[in-house]
Protein backbone atom coordinates (compact mmCIF):
# COMPACT_ATOMS: atom_id res chain seq x y z
CA UNK A 1 0.00 0.00 0.00
CA UNK A 2 1.19 3.49 -0.58
CA UNK A 3 1.95 5.59 2.43
CA UNK A 4 -1.16 7.39 3.55
CA UNK A 5 -0.13 10.98 4.26
CA UNK A 6 -0.18 12.31 7.80
CA UNK A 7 0.27 9.21 9.77
CA UNK A 8 -0.29 5.64 8.64
CA UNK A 9 1.30 3.02 6.47
CA UNK A 10 0.39 -0.59 5.86
CA UNK A 11 3.05 -3.08 4.91
CA UNK A 12 2.59 -6.05 2.60
CA UNK A 13 3.64 -8.55 5.26
CA UNK A 14 1.02 -7.59 7.83
CA UNK A 15 -1.26 -4.74 8.71
CA UNK A 16 0.81 -2.20 10.57
CA UNK A 17 0.03 1.31 11.69
CA UNK A 18 2.94 3.68 11.68
CA UNK A 19 3.44 7.16 12.98
CA UNK A 20 5.26 8.93 10.18
CA UNK A 21 5.66 12.67 10.89
CA UNK A 22 8.32 12.86 8.19
CA UNK A 23 5.64 12.27 5.53
CA UNK A 24 4.17 15.72 6.20
CA UNK A 25 7.62 17.30 5.94
CA UNK A 26 8.27 15.54 2.63
CA UNK A 27 4.89 16.71 1.29
CA UNK A 28 6.05 20.32 1.68
CA UNK A 29 9.27 19.78 -0.26
CA UNK A 30 9.54 20.65 -3.98
CA UNK A 31 10.44 17.00 -4.68
CA UNK A 32 7.37 15.66 -2.87
CA UNK A 33 7.43 11.89 -3.51
CA UNK A 34 3.70 11.66 -2.71
CA UNK A 35 2.45 14.42 -5.02
CA UNK A 36 0.84 12.11 -7.60
CA UNK A 37 -0.89 9.95 -4.99
CA UNK A 38 -2.14 12.98 -3.06
CA UNK A 39 -3.42 14.58 -6.29
CA UNK A 40 -5.40 11.40 -7.06
CA UNK A 41 -6.78 11.28 -3.51
CA UNK A 42 -7.62 15.01 -3.57
CA UNK A 43 -9.48 14.63 -6.88
CA UNK A 44 -11.57 11.73 -5.52
CA UNK A 45 -12.28 13.65 -2.31
CA UNK A 46 -13.17 16.86 -4.17
CA UNK A 47 -15.42 14.96 -6.60
CA UNK A 48 -17.26 13.61 -3.54
CA UNK A 49 -17.64 17.13 -2.09
CA UNK A 50 -15.03 16.54 0.61
CA UNK A 51 -11.98 18.52 1.69
CA UNK A 52 -8.54 17.54 0.36
CA UNK A 53 -6.05 15.40 2.27
CA UNK A 54 -4.71 17.52 5.12
CA UNK A 55 -0.95 17.91 5.07
CA UNK A 56 0.37 19.48 8.23
CA UNK A 57 3.38 21.70 8.68
CA UNK A 58 6.37 20.48 10.59
CA UNK A 59 5.84 20.80 14.31
CA UNK A 60 8.87 21.60 16.49
CA UNK A 61 9.74 18.75 18.76
CA UNK A 62 9.02 16.00 16.23
CA UNK A 63 12.14 14.11 15.30
CA UNK A 64 10.83 12.76 12.01
CA UNK A 65 11.56 9.24 13.25
CA UNK A 66 9.31 6.51 11.91
CA UNK A 67 7.77 4.42 14.67
CA UNK A 68 5.35 1.49 14.57
CA UNK A 69 2.39 2.12 16.87
CA UNK A 70 0.33 -1.03 16.29
CA UNK A 71 0.26 -4.15 14.19
CA UNK A 72 -1.51 -7.42 13.58
CA UNK A 73 -1.37 -10.13 10.95
CA UNK A 74 -3.70 -10.51 7.98
CA UNK A 75 -5.45 -13.54 9.45
CA UNK A 76 -6.52 -11.45 12.45
CA UNK A 77 -7.63 -8.65 10.12
CA UNK A 78 -9.72 -11.04 7.99
CA UNK A 79 -11.34 -12.58 11.07
CA UNK A 80 -12.22 -9.06 12.26
CA UNK A 81 -13.62 -8.20 8.83
CA UNK A 82 -15.69 -11.39 8.77
CA UNK A 83 -17.14 -10.74 12.24
CA UNK A 84 -17.91 -7.12 11.36
CA UNK A 85 -19.59 -8.09 8.06
CA UNK A 86 -21.74 -10.70 9.83
CA UNK A 87 -22.74 -8.10 12.41
CA UNK A 88 -23.43 -5.47 9.71
CA UNK A 89 -25.76 -7.89 7.92
CA UNK A 90 -27.62 -8.84 11.10
CA UNK A 91 -26.23 -12.38 11.17
CA UNK A 92 -24.94 -14.28 14.18
CA UNK A 93 -21.22 -13.86 14.73
CA UNK A 94 -19.90 -17.38 15.16
CA UNK A 95 -16.32 -18.48 15.74
CA UNK A 96 -14.38 -20.28 13.00
CA UNK A 97 -10.93 -21.87 12.99
CA UNK A 98 -10.15 -20.69 9.47
CA UNK A 99 -11.80 -18.49 6.88
CA UNK A 100 -11.76 -20.60 3.74
CA UNK A 101 -14.69 -20.09 1.39
CA UNK A 102 -16.94 -18.78 4.18
CA UNK A 103 -15.43 -15.32 4.06
CA UNK A 104 -15.40 -15.19 0.25
CA UNK A 105 -19.06 -16.26 0.17
CA UNK A 106 -19.97 -13.54 2.66
CA UNK A 107 -18.18 -10.93 0.54
CA UNK A 108 -20.07 -12.08 -2.56
CA UNK A 109 -23.47 -12.41 -0.87
CA UNK A 110 -23.22 -9.08 0.92
CA UNK A 111 -21.06 -7.17 -1.57
CA UNK A 112 -23.18 -4.01 -1.27
CA UNK A 113 -22.77 -3.92 2.53
CA UNK A 114 -19.07 -4.75 2.21
CA UNK A 115 -18.52 -1.87 -0.22
CA UNK A 116 -19.99 0.56 2.31
CA UNK A 117 -17.56 -0.42 5.08
CA UNK A 118 -14.13 1.20 5.44
CA UNK A 119 -12.95 -1.87 7.35
CA UNK A 120 -14.26 -4.55 5.00
CA UNK A 121 -13.94 -2.92 1.56
CA UNK A 122 -10.22 -2.32 1.46
CA UNK A 123 -7.56 -4.10 -0.53
CA UNK A 124 -4.76 -5.57 1.55
CA UNK A 125 -2.15 -4.91 -1.10
CA UNK A 126 -3.30 -1.47 -2.28
CA UNK A 127 -5.44 1.54 -1.56
CA UNK A 128 -5.00 3.95 1.30
CA UNK A 129 -6.68 5.45 4.30
CA UNK A 130 -6.62 9.23 4.69
CA UNK A 131 -7.39 11.35 7.77
CA UNK A 132 -10.64 12.78 6.36
CA UNK A 133 -14.03 11.75 7.73
CA UNK A 134 -16.47 10.43 5.11
CA UNK A 135 -19.19 7.79 5.38
CA UNK A 136 -18.20 5.21 2.74
CA UNK A 137 -15.01 4.23 0.88
CA UNK A 138 -14.41 6.10 -2.36
CA UNK A 139 -13.70 4.22 -5.53
CA UNK A 140 -13.33 5.45 -9.08
CA UNK A 141 -11.39 4.35 -12.14
CA UNK A 142 -8.31 6.40 -11.27
CA UNK A 143 -8.18 5.08 -7.69
CA UNK A 144 -8.62 1.49 -8.88
CA UNK A 145 -5.94 1.95 -11.57
CA UNK A 146 -3.66 3.26 -8.82
CA UNK A 147 -4.30 0.26 -6.63
CA UNK A 148 -7.53 0.41 -4.69
CA UNK A 149 -10.27 2.28 -2.89
CA UNK A 150 -9.74 5.29 -0.67
CA UNK A 151 -10.83 4.79 2.90
CA UNK A 152 -11.28 7.13 5.82
CA UNK A 153 -9.14 6.44 8.87
CA UNK A 154 -11.94 8.11 10.87
CA UNK A 155 -14.58 5.93 9.20
CA UNK A 156 -12.58 2.80 9.92
CA UNK A 157 -13.09 3.24 13.67
CA UNK A 158 -15.71 0.72 14.71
Amino acid sequence: MPVAPTGSEHSLVACDLWLVPLVDVLCHSPDNPFSEEIATYDKALTDAGLPPVPVFSYMPGLSGDVAPVAGFDYDALHFLRRAYLLHLCGLEVTPVDELGGDYEQLLEMFEQAAQQSHLVWHYDHAGAYVPVDFPHPLSDEELLDGGGPLGSSHGCLL
